[in-house]
């Protein structure tokens, strides 16, 4: 079971391309994508095939609920055994992979990275994302299904 956010863990954030040259130069760090199954299809999703990585894709949050995944952290420790393995959090604008990080770093992770800007970042001034921040507007690789 998931423990309760503390939010005493410094977490560091990093832009897109911060990550994305992290994920280039750091062999074993993965990139976790912990938006909703409609954003991953609906609005596409990082591609690492370039640096020969895959994506993991787990919610920190359920939809249509939106509540918190209860089992987020045992999803993630099945995947990942190793807690020295760097672990980089994204989400839409980087709210939710910030409290993603958090929690990994509270369940013993050694090194956990919020992408600040996330996928597609905060609107600009028409009300579009991906456009201005996040891994779509710096022009990253991604996938749409």
């Amino acid at each position: 079971m998931m423990a309760m956010l503390q939010n005493t863990q410094e977490i560091p954030n990093l832009s897109a391309q911060e990550a994305w040259d992290f994920l280039k130069e750091n062999t074993n760090a993965l990139l976790i994508d912990v938006r909703t199954t409609p954003e991953w299809i609906f609005i596409g999703q990082p591609d690492l095939a370039t640096l020969n990585k895959k994506l993991i894709s787990i919610s920190w949050r359920h939809y249509p609920s939106m509540q918190i995944n209860p089992n987020f952290a045992d999803e993630i420790t099945a995947q990942i055994e190793d807690k020295k393995t760097p672990l980089l959090f994204l989400c839409r604008s980087g709210g939710r992979s910030y409290d993603a990080a958090v929690c990994m770093k509270e369940a013993g992770y050694a090194e956990c990275y919020n992408v600040e800007t996330g996928f597609e970042g905060e609107p600009n001034a028409e009300g579009k994302r991906g456009v201005s921040e996040g891994w779509k507007a710096v022009s990253l690789p991604w996938v749409q299904q």
